[in-house]
């Protein structure tokens, strides 16, 4: 079965490798990475895994800011994506867990029962405290989400989808795929969740545009969850916020983001069965002609980003800030306050 995954990345350099052997354990055959911008090595570290036939890398040809979706129009014409048994689109911060059969993304078609797509629910992995970048598995160093049923109060979270290759397709989206909204009710492609339930109706035929890419969480990850690591350490956080916004000297900073997602409440480490297998094929991958080398170069130069954006008061205090930050959403420290039971 031929898989292809097809991510968007912008200085992703020192976290590239883990990501491709997560994937490749998955069972992923085929990777269409798009690049833009980057400053870290992580288009040469591509380039350099392209010459050895690992992936296709393409520059992203968005003209204007719509990376994504610029990106995702231009992939439903590459070969690797128009020749894929199944389409696998997702960011380098997430990690499809899948708790059945061999953790495949085979063993997930099957025990969906092979539909046309799967959509996989969203967990939101805290920063567990962890301050200083390492060189380190993310699955490994982060182990700590939200209640798997509910964030930040709400039940309905995001998804990511697999699309198989009959999917009556009008155009990909970052979250999930379309058909046309003409379709015959008989033409439509049968969906499921991550538990091989179908979806809901209204989120099968995006009637309601504010849950297009989400629906109710509970009792939808009983095959697999979406692990997903937006936060990592403060240090890369830092270089993320950066990465969007190089300029945020006279605002003040918005911590709402971190917050959200920096929710502690439950541990979950099943996605570390991986460890092992992906720790081999990481060094299988950085023994590639050039690799290594440039794996090291980006983690340097991650490092170097930290340490100039440092140096800089507002990221002093923008650090300092994350650190003391409530672990509590703001929505949830809201109702507690209005309960009068505000610690």
């Amino acid at each position: 079965m031929r898989i292809t995954t097809v991510t968007c990345v912008k200085n992703e350099g020192p976290f590239l490798l883990e990501w491709i052997a997560f994937n490749r354990l998955l069972g992923v055959t085929d990777f269409l990475v798009y690049s833009n911008d980057c400053s870290d090595a992580t288009d040469r570290l591509l380039d350099a895994l392209a010459r050895t036939g690992w992936l296709t890398h393409l520059p992203n040809p968005a003209q204007g800011r719509n990376y994504q979706m610029e990106a995702l129009k231009d992939a439903a014409n590459q070969s690797v994506v128009l020749e894929a048994d199944w389409v696998w689109i997702a960011d380098v911060d997430e990690f499809l867990n899948i708790h059945v059969g061999d953790h495949t993304i085979a063993a997930l078609i099957e025990a969906c029962g092979d539909p046309q797509a799967i959509s996989v629910t969203f967990q939101f992995f805290a920063n567990d405290g962890v301050v200083a970048f390492e060189d380190a598995p993310v699955i490994a160093q982060f182990r700590h989400c939200h209640n798997p049923d509910l964030w930040c109060g709400e039940t309905a979270i995001e998804v990511k989808s697999l699309i198989r290759n009959d999917f009556p397709l009008q155009y990909y989206g970052a979250h999930r795929p379309f058909f046309r909204k003409n379709l015959a009710p008989r033409k439509r492609p049968r969906w499921t969740d991550g538990s091989g339930r179908d979806v809901p109706h209204r989120f099968l035929v995006a009637a309601n545009p504010r849950r297009i890419r989400r629906f109710p969480a509970r009792g939808a990850r009983d095959f697999a969850t979406l692990n997903h690591y937006a936060l990592r350490s403060v240090d890369s956080y830092l270089i993320k916020t950066d990465r969007g916004d190089v300029n945020r000297e006279n605002r003040v900073f918005d911590d709402t983001y971190w917050r959200e997602r920096n929710d502690p409440a439950w541990e979950d480490l099943s996605i570390q069965r991986y460890l092992p297998d992906l720790k081999r094929e990481i060094e299988a991958l950085k023994a590639l002609p050039g690799v290594g080398a440039l794996h090291d170069e980006a983690v340097a130069l991650h490092r170097a980003r930290r340490d100039a954006l440092l140096r800089a008061p507002a990221y002093r205090k923008m650090r300092d800030q994350l650190i003391a930050a409530p672990k509590l959403p703001p929505q949830e420290e809201a109702l507690l306050q209005l309960l009068g039971l505000a610690p």
